[in-house]
């Protein structure tokens, strides 16, 4: 039976768990320089309707370093939706590739490629959530710390699709989160009802970033105005502009605290440079570490390990 990655709940804790140590695997061996040809011969349909370096290079490095070929299909390449249905696509790459990752606006496109698609579908983000960026995030985490025990993290900032896999990492794996924002900036309500209702951790809503930072394993933030979000950026630069992550506001939350981004970073509004190239930040093995989990995926969907 066939697989999809579309939210971090399509895994349970143990297989979680299981991605992130076939993740320990293939960073060593990669990094040796041992050969992993696990998806030799085997082809990845990138579908990209939102543009980005970091998910382009990750998955098509990562799938080349695994003996397999990766193809990059622009805008121009698919209407998805408009010149051809989701369901037409799905089905028809199913004849030619052995995996898909979409990088959408509508999550429901997503849902609609998972649902007819006979080969695994990974989501490389939609708009509403980004469940390959906090695996790895969580999978960095556990290399800095050493544990995901006792874990608070302190997401500040826009209540976005990053934010909205945090919760749902937090229906699989015990911590206490807290998103900071501004009122009317909140993430779905659904979704904060949803990891509340499984009582495994606990979550909260701030409108302070001060108060709920304090004492946090992980400070984590992303830009105040997302792609599709452009001709608001003026606006929300205003009203974000107090839930900027800072040295004072990392001074607060303590020495042990780790500062994350998924970037790419606007330096001078959701972050200073300080912070962001201080000795607290981790961003760029966060950024690293998105390819050797992706590779994990991608291995552990296709039953390959």
């Amino acid at each position: 039976m066939k697989r999809d990655f579309l939210h971090i709940t399509d895994f349970t804790r143990v297989e979680i768990d299981e991605v992130l140590e076939l993740s320990v695997r293939l960073k060593k061996e990669t990094r040796e320089g041992t050969s992993h040809l696990l998806l030799q011969g085997k082809t990845l349909a990138m579908i990209f309707q939102k543009p980005s370096a970091r998910t382009r290079i990750s998955f098509e490095t990562g799938m080349y370093q695994l003996g397999g070929h990766a193809l990059f299909l622009s805008p121009a390449d698919i209407g998805m939706g408009k010149r051809e249905t989701t369901a037409d696509i799905a089905r028809l790459f199913s004849r030619y590739n052995d995996i898909i990752m979409a990088r959408v606006f509508d999550h429901q496109h997503i849902l609609d490629l998972g649902k007819y698609a006979a080969i695994p579908v990974i989501n490389g983000l939609t708009d509403f959530n980004h469940p390959c960026q906090v695996m790895s995030d969580i999978f960095t985490v556990l290399e800095h710390r050493g544990h995901l025990n006792d874990l608070k993290v302190v997401f500040v900032g826009d209540g976005n699709n990053v934010a909205h896999s945090w919760f749902k990492l937090a229906q699989r794996i015990p911590m206490e989160l807290i998103i900071a924002c501004p009122e009317g900036f909140e993430p779905d309500e659904n979704v904060v009802k949803e990891t509340q209702e499984t009582g495994l951790s606990s979550v909260s809503v701030s409108y302070d970033s001060y108060s709920a930072a304090a004492g946090a394993d992980v400070i984590y933030t992303d830009v105040w105005a997302s792609m599709g979000q452009e001709e608001e950026a003026a606006e929300r630069k205003k009203i974000f502009k107090p839930f900027q992550v800072n040295t004072e506001l990392m001074t607060v939350a303590g020495d042990q605290a780790y500062f994350m981004h998924c970037l790419p970073a606007h330096r001078g509004d959701e972050v200073t440079d300080e912070v962001i190239d201080g000795s607290q930040s981790i961003v760029f093995d966060e950024a690293e570490n998105r390819m050797h989990v992706q590779k994990a995926i991608m291995v552990y969907l296709m039953g390959a390990a």
